[in-house]
């Protein structure tokens, strides 16, 4: 008979699961990448019910912006035209992006995120983008 021990987890991965089980981030740069691949590993297709305050989001990442995920007072990206931050899907599904599902994001800063979602969201951040160019000008 043998023993049975329980094999002790990595610091990785117990940051992983640590940053899988939070739900609130405030005033701290989070690398979308890893977050995503974290959710990925917890056997999670997107990440979900999460509220980023004052944050600064980096990527090189493309957000596909999902059902109740709210923007408010953001800064969504530095770019001449601010229409090249976002990419239309060209099918029903969308792979190779970070999905966001019931997130809020308030007063962030996005740095070399691009964004992708229904039509209708994409005209909005759209707007959005342009209206706060226009305001700096």
């Amino acid at each position: 008979m043998t023993d049975q021990t329980e094999t002790p987890m990595s610091p990785d991965e117990k940051f992983g699961r640590e940053l899988v089980a939070r739900t609130t981030f405030e005033k701290e740069a989070v690398w979308l990448p890893s977050l995503a691949v974290h959710h990925m590993n917890a056997g999670k297709t997107f990440i979900e019910d999460k509220t980023f305050t004052e944050c600064l989001i980096e990527g090189p990442a493309v957000m596909a912006v999902m059902n109740g995920t709210t923007f408010d007072g953001c800064n969504m990206g530095v770019a001449g035209n601010p229409r090249t931050l976002l990419l239309q899907p060209l099918g029903d599904m969308i792979a190779g992006v970070v999905g966001m599902s019931n997130c809020r994001f308030v007063r962030c800063r996005f740095v070399q995120v691009g964004f992708t979602g229904w039509p209708e969201l994409l005209k909005q951040i759209e707007e959005n983008l342009l209206s706060a160019q226009a305001a700096r000008a």
